[in-house]
């Protein structure tokens, strides 16, 4: 039992230090390991599990809406970033620079990608001639690199793995829609697959992504009440287009410049998993993105047939299509299910003896720690519903909180008591004047999240940072 309760104690509770416990439960349930080059992380195997389960559910959905998937260089010559002049300069502090080929210097730098816009425009002018030749909607699966001064596991990482999606159309309309459309389908994605609620809007001017006309974004709470940007989805118009000499003969005969959009998703939604759904045991995974959503453990597996049965109710399971796994290694029971629970594996199943004799096994919720008693001819059917009440209710949880963690300030000073003890969201009216936003990111390290489409109550006339007249509602809020 001192091993047992060792495993739980290696935790820091999360009410004591999150950023501790965080960086805890991703070492102790063996999510990552560090790398020799700084802020770079290993991904191990569970970590990497997790984003292959992310990684198929939002190619099968993007596929759906047309999406053909192509794979873009790492590497961007300096002259072809330094196209887009906002664009470059966005991301001009965080790029890393290849100048040496061997042993010789490159007669031109080249950056290793931070984002591939300029690859696609320069793939783009040279593939589009005709109206014909339209939509192009592609996305790439690959890592970028970012040299970001601080980093932490999956949220912010010089190297990470993601999607980016990047596709050109006829028309602004058409634009507009593929950008909208690709934000609603993060969207769904994260609250059916992930379990996680999130607000859809639109990023101000300021936060929007550098050489976009607008960026839209979903904003999740994390436990501890900073918000996480966890996806985004950008109309770039026709900028692009003009910087790159992206044209093509429309049905008149006359040359346009192409509209294209940008959307993506990165690994950082393994942290916002961890942040949103994690207790001080460790991971706790929604089903349907689990590596592993059953774990078997036979008790007194030394006793004749434990083990042949807890083999039996695995094969059971993987045929009726849960992905399932038996741990037959010689550790104590109470070792298996903190190694269970530390993993964040959704349900155990216990089978002993006495479960035998009876005809039945002991299905145990990693969320709630409830125990089932089920019989053996039921446990297909049963372990199923159970599967999906516990991905319903992990969401209906994550939901309660982030709602109950939404504050209304109509001026500084409640704007100002609400950001220094509280932890959430603060809605608040806005001038539109990039000022305020300075002011209240200087002041509290706060910053603008969106403009919510679903929430458009105007709850004040003026803004809550400056009492000018004001329009637009914000969500406000701390960030990763």
């Amino acid at each position: 039992m001192a091993k047992d309760k060792k495993l739980v104690e290696a935790i820091t509770s999360m009410d004591v230090d999150f950023a501790q416990w965080y960086t805890d439960v991703v070492k102790k349930a063996e999510l990552i390991d560090y790398s020799s080059v700084k802020g770079c992380m290993i991904i191990k195997p569970d970590g990497y599990a997790i984003w292959e389960n992310i990684q198929n559910e939002l190619d099968r959905r993007f596929k759906e809406t047309g999406v053909e998937n192509v794979y873009m260089p790492m590497f961007i010559p300096e002259s072809l970033l330094n196209k887009e002049k906002d664009h470059v300069e966005g991301f001009a502090p965080e790029v890393a620079w290849v100048t040496h080929g061997g042993l010789n210097p490159l007669q031109e730098r080249l950056c290793v990608r931070p984002t591939s816009e300029t690859l696609f425009c320069d793939f783009y002018k040279n593939i589009i001639q005709s109206y014909r030749d339209l939509p192009k909607v592609y996305n790439q699966w690959c890592s970028v690199v970012r040299w970001e001064k601080e980093t932490r596991p999956f949220l912010r990482s010089r190297e990470f793995l993601w999607q980016e999606g990047h596709t050109a159309h006829a028309t602004a309309e058409e634009a507009e829609e593929r950008t909208v459309q690709m934000l609603n389908l993060y969207a769904d994605f994260c609250e059916e697959v992930l379990a996680m609620p999130v607000v859809r809007g639109q990023k101000t001017e300021k936060e929007k992504f550098a050489g976009a006309e607008a960026t839209y974004t979903i904003e999740a709470l994390m436990h501890d009440g900073k918000a996480l940007q966890s996806g985004t989805s950008h109309n770039f118009g026709d900028g692009f287009a003009k910087a790159f000499g992206i044209q093509y003969t429309d049905k008149e005969n006359k040359l346009q410049h192409v509209h294209q959009t940008s959307w993506g998703m990165t690994t950082r939604l393994i942290g916002a998993i961890i942040m949103v759904h994690g207790d001080d045991s460790g991971l706790v995974l929604p089903p349907r993105v689990a590596p592993t959503q059953i774990m078997v453990i036979p008790i007194m597996q030394h006793k004749e047939g434990v083990l042949d049965k807890a083999a039996e109710l695995k094969d059971r399971l993987a045929k009726s299509g849960i992905r399932v796994k038996l741990d037959s290694t010689d550790k104590s029971p109470g070792w298996k299910f903190s190694e269970q629970e530390m993993r964040g594996i959704p349900m155990r199943i216990e089978v002993g003896p006495k479960d035998i004799e009876a005809s039945q096994c002991v299905l145990v919720r990693r969320d709630t720690r409830e125990k089932i008693v089920v019989s053996f001819d039921e446990l297909e059917t049963k372990a199923a519903e159970l599967l999906e009440t516990i991905q319903t209710e992990m969401f209906e949880r994550a939901k309660a909180h982030r709602d109950e963690h939404i504050y209304d300030a109509h001026n500084y000073d409640e704007f100002t008591e609400i950001v220094t003890n509280k932890a959430g969201f603060i809605r608040g009216m806005w001038c539109e004047d990039q000022a305020c936003e300075d002011k209240i990111k200087e002041d509290f390290a706060a910053t603008s999240r969106c403009m919510p489409f679903n929430d458009q109550e105007q709850i004040a006339d003026t803004c809550v940072c400056c009492g000018k007249p004001a329009h637009k509602l914000v969500y406000w809020g701390k960030a990763y």
